[in-house]
């Protein structure tokens, strides 16, 4: 459990996944906020500077891939860590997502176990903002 209470950022268009991936960081002692799409989702990572964002790729205004880029072509976003969570679990589709520049990448469906340590892994290796 985090000494201090990370901030994380969930964007996702599926509210039922949304609800599950907020839930699990949560309990682990992380403070965890939403986003149903991308361009909600980017200005809740402008407004917030969250630790980490958990970011879907197939969602419907503005995709992930996206999402990620525009992130890491502002400078005031551009060191957040970002996790990509999808069903696209080709080689080609990994290369694309880090290409894009994520962080890590998570195949959908995934355990909640793997999800949180993923998180941590990520933020242990990731410096302060």
């Amino acid at each position: 459990m985090p000494d201090i209470k990370q901030q994380i950022l969930v964007v996702d268009d599926d509210p039922d996944l949304r609800e599950i991936v907020l839930l699990k960081p949560e309990l682990s002692g992380f403070e965890a906020h939403a986003e149903a799409d991308g361009d909600p989702g980017l200005a809740a990572a402008l407004a917030l500077a969250p630790d980490l964002v958990l970011l879907d790729w197939m969602m419907p205004k503005l995709t992930g891939l996206e999402v990620c880029r525009t992130l890491r072509d502002d400078p005031r976003t551009a060191r957040i860590p970002v996790i990509l969570l999808t069903a696209k679990a080709q080689a080609n589709d990994l290369q694309r997502g880090f290409a894009a520049g994520a962080d890590d990448y998570i195949v959908k469906p995934f355990s909640t176990t793997e999800l949180v340590a993923r998180i941590n892994a990520v933020l242990s290796r990731t410096p302060s903002q």
